[in-house]
């Protein structure tokens, strides 16, 4: 029984020496952390959002693109059943498409992208 609870102790010495050494390892790695530049971290973020902002532009575009198709089929729809609302209806897929397109070269342009 003595033996056991010698080994025993001896285990828990060990379990809450290696605790001590996470707890050392970890404060180590916190303070590594927070050591870091954050004018390096900001560069680093505005490069990242500057490459896809471009690939985002790509985007609408294509986007503008099928509204635009979609639009262009909706109106000749209507316009083939005779619909009397079929310039109204052409207008504001139109507007849409020049909304994104829009959209995405006056952002462009503002942010010097």
């Amino acid at each position: 029984m003595k033996k056991q609870i010698k080994s025993m102790s001896i285990a828990i010495g060990k379990i809450l020496k290696a605790v001590q050494i996470g707890f050392v390892l970890t404060l180590l790695l916190i303070q590594e952390t927070f050591a870091q530049d954050g004018n390096a971290g900001i560069n680093e973020a505005t490069t990242k959002v500057k490459s896809y902002f471009e690939t985002g532009t790509d985007l609408m575009y294509a986007i503008g693109a099928v509204v635009g198709l979609v639009g262009a089929i909706k109106v000749y729809q209507k316009w083939n059943s005779g619909d009397h609302d079929t310039g109204k209806v052409a207008s504001s897929w139109f507007g849409s498409c020049v909304f994104l397109v829009i959209v995405a070269t006056v952002l462009q342009s503002f942010f010097g992208i």
